[in-house]
């Protein structure tokens, strides 16, 4: 087995996704590698190693900043086709998702998506049925693609992490492969980790009441030190931005503490935050799906209990 990582990078960063899918691979045998490609990616290559890369492949271009897929795919066909990896792996995000497809197009090789676990033998993991079981999914060939769902793996450092050797990649880009530039970018403002990356995610729903009720959520999160998130429903309505959005049709999250204010817990939302480690759940409807999956529930009006759990927990730490 021979694996090859795409490592996602911004910001000077590599992305707690990819490195968590390195991590996993490093579990899955001793002969994994990664790739990096951009600008200023030689510095990141070491980091590499601490996640169980033996190899960093490393193509320093300013040009391909800010990133687009197609010089990407290059890259990796590259890799693929002269150094022989037989399976490719992907942390999900925009990018990785666009690399992943034209990679397998550019190969005629086999991609499964949305996975959450691989064997070492092989046998990819991917949700179905709205979530409710998993089933097992396969290869007929090489090499294999995988695209895991965001949150299925921990960033953590592997035990045999080390320094990696570093190679350069030099690669004559398909004519079509610049054709796309990005013209701009615009980086959100805000405050606090991103509900990717944070710890502890309080989210909000229709039960708030009100758009300006989201302070409750906001000021809950803050003292937590943790993002704050918003159900389809919210955002729908256009209480919340839609960079907030949990669920089928936002962005699945995996926290160590998911506190949901006023949230049904309907199953396109679960989907999005159910592998979350602790999850407590506020509303005043003792029927309400979301204690069906909750740790802890607590049956009251969230105008009445979040801000007496902001000031305890404020108190805790101090604040």
């Amino acid at each position: 087995m021979s694996t090859l990582v795409f490592l996602e990078h911004h910001g000077g960063e590599l992305q707690k996704g990819s490195l968590g899918v390195l991590g996993k691979a490093a579990t899955l045998g001793d002969d994994v590698s990664a790739v990096l490609a951009g600008g200023g990616v030689r510095s990141l290559a070491p980091e590499a190693g601490k996640y169980g890369a033996k190899t960093v492949y490393v193509l320093e271009d300013d040009s391909l900043e800010p990133p687009t897929p197609q010089p990407r795919v290059d890259v990796l066909a590259k890799l693929v086709q002269e150094k022989g990896f037989d399976t490719v792996l992907f942390g999900n995000s925009v990018l990785a998702a666009d690399v992943a497809a034209g990679l397998a197009a550019r190969l005629d090789a086999g991609l499964n998506w949305d996975l959450v676990d691989l064997t070492s033998d092989f046998v990819g993991k991917r949700p179905a049925l709205q979530d409710s079981v998993l089933v097992d999914v396969g290869w007929r060939s090489t090499p294999r693609l995988a695209l895991f769902r965001a949150g299925s793996f921990d960033a953590g450092e592997s035990d045999g992490g080390g320094t990696p050797a570093i190679e350069d990649v030099s690669v004559d880009f398909e004519e079509h492969s610049r054709s796309a530039k990005v013209v701009s970018q615009e980086a959100e403002q805000s405050s606090g980790p991103s509900i990717e990356d944070a710890d502890v995610i309080v989210a909000g729903g229709r039960g708030l009441g009100a758009p300006e009720n989201f302070t409750l959520a906001e000021e809950l999160a803050k003292a937590l030190g943790g993002a704050v998130g918003a159900t389809r429903a919210v955002v729908d309505a256009g209480w919340y931005p839609y960079s907030a959005q949990i669920g089928q049709t936002g962005k699945v999250v995996s926290p160590k503490l998911y506190v949901a204010l006023g949230i049904s817990g309907a199953i396109q939302h679960k989907v999005g935050m159910q592998s979350s480690n602790v999850i407590v759940a506020i509303n005043k409807d003792p029927n309400a799906p979301i204690f069906e999956f909750s740790d802890l529930g607590v049956v009251g009006d969230v105008h009445e209990i979040v801000p007496k759990l902001t000031e305890l927990v404020k108190q805790k730490r101090g604040q």
